[in-house]
């Protein structure tokens, strides 16, 4: 006869494996399933919330003819819809229409060129909006999925994986915007303005651009980027920012130049004009004048400098570190917007 602890042991591993044999890893194709699942949910979350836009543009000679198509999304219940400024900008007249065919007129608020984002109202009952996530967490290969108007085709879906982070995009301004988003989620012309949105059907970045000739490299603003515009957009019309009154150019700098003051990069921006009346006037600033600090934080290229003109240097007292003639000077001065106002 069996030792009794022995019998105990038979009996526990028997129920173990009879355990295992029931609660068994998922296949394949329920993992597919579970995908597929999670991307047709999240569509059609954020689907409804998603809108076409029309656009009619002025020629010189005054009549309007259409302008192009894009998307958008609504963040808010009583119709205030965030979309790309590249979609908007310059538009006589903007036409919203819904994915269950309403449509109406819709008001621009405000844009923001910089970012390429902007924000229109229309007014229409029983709205329904999306939930805007954060961008703060996002992790190289998790779900993205994109929802848009690519030519025309109203409330297309397509789904791939979040490919990089930190990416840098230059706007039609000129200047970059940072933190993009890259995806492989198929984007085309007219995707421009819908939303990227998480397997939970949060929002997480704007579309906004793609490389037409690569494939499955596309671009959208983080939403936490378009949550700090947005709400200047709304209140402004407009996202003030810093400025000096210069026009620049980047440069090299001469190795001599860079060890005799012991300079963290070996690049500059070069003053080439200077503005009559502007804050780098009243400081004293010159053609010609090499920028090679802020507030002690080195300059190398145009793009460091506007990455420090943000909204919180307005009326405040910087210091720009220069070179004049070899002679590396020190200068205070008060940035004002782009409009003149210190305040």
């Amino acid at each position: 006869m069996k030792p009794r602890f022995e019998l105990v042991f038979n009996d526990v591993a028997a129920d173990v494996a009879a355990r295992s044999s029931v609660v068994s890893a998922p296949s394949d194709a329920d993992l597919l399933d579970i995908y597929s699942r999670a991307v047709s949910d999240a569509a059609a979350k954020v689907g409804p919330s998603v809108v076409k836009i029309d656009v009619q543009q002025r020629t010189q000679g005054g009549r309007p003819f259409r302008g192009g198509s894009g998307s958008g999304f609504i963040f808010t219940p009583d119709g205030f819809i965030l979309t790309n400024s590249h979609v908007v900008h310059d538009a006589a007249r903007l036409s919203v229409t819904l994915t269950d065919g309403r449509s109406c007129d819709a008001t621009l608020i405000g844009e923001d060129p910089e970012t390429d984002l902007a924000v229109i109202r229309i007014d229409i009952p029983d709205l329904v909006h999306v939930q805007l996530g954060t961008s703060a967490n996002l992790r190289v290969g998790q779900v993205a999925i994109a929802v848009g108007n690519p030519y025309g085709f109203q409330c297309t879906v397509t789904a791939g994986i979040v490919s990089a982070l930190g990416r840098s995009l230059r706007a039609q301004s000129g200047r970059l915007i940072d933190d993009i988003i890259q995806t492989d989620a198929a984007l085309n012309p007219g995707n421009s303005g819908g939303p990227l949105v998480n397997s939970r059907g949060e929002v997480i970045g704007v579309n906004t651009a793609v490389i037409l000739p690569a494939q499955g490299i596309c671009f959208a603003v983080p939403i936490d980027t378009a949550k700090f515009v947005l709400g200047y957009l709304m209140r402004d019309g407009k996202i003030r920012r810093a400025h000096l009154g210069i026009a620049g150019q980047n440069i090299d700098l001469h190795r001599r130049l860079v060890r005799f003051h012991q300079l963290a990069k070996d690049t500059g921006v070069l003053i080439i004009s200077v503005e009559h009346g502007s804050p780098a006037a009243l400081a004293g600033l010159e053609d010609g004048d090499l920028i090679v600090a802020f507030n002690g934080t080195p300059i190398g290229v145009i793009d460091d400098l506007h990455r420090m003109l943000t909204v919180d240097k307005i009326g405040a007292k910087v210091k720009l570190t220069f070179i004049r003639h070899a002679e590396k000077r020190d200068v205070e001065l008060v940035p004002c917007d782009s409009s003149g106002r210190l305040a």
